[in-house]
């Protein structure tokens, strides 16, 4: 019989995705970034999902991490931080 592995209590973050949906012109918009995907929204959306984005990447760099090494609870911390 196939031995099954625990599910992980503590697992990690691999990178967030953004999804704008309120774009009403034609223009695709796609951002990669070491974190990062984000999809679409309108210009401004999109811009302000970069914005967090850069914010997120520099105060996980200010804590001297990798988002391998922190926790999900701190990534998240670190990611409404940006945010607000």
């Amino acid at each position: 019989m196939p031995s099954r592995k625990t599910p992980s209590k503590t697992g990690n973050v691999k990178g967030f995705v953004g999804l704008g949906l309120d774009q009403k012109d034609e223009t695709r918009r796609l951002t990669e970034s070491e974190h990062f995907i984000l999809v679409g929204g309108s210009a401004e959306t999109h811009q302000r999902m970069q914005d967090v984005a850069i914010r997120f990447d520099e105060k996980l760099k200010g804590r001297g991490k990798r988002l391998e090494d922190a926790s999900p609870e701190e990534a998240l911390d670190l990611l409404r931080d940006s945010i607000g």
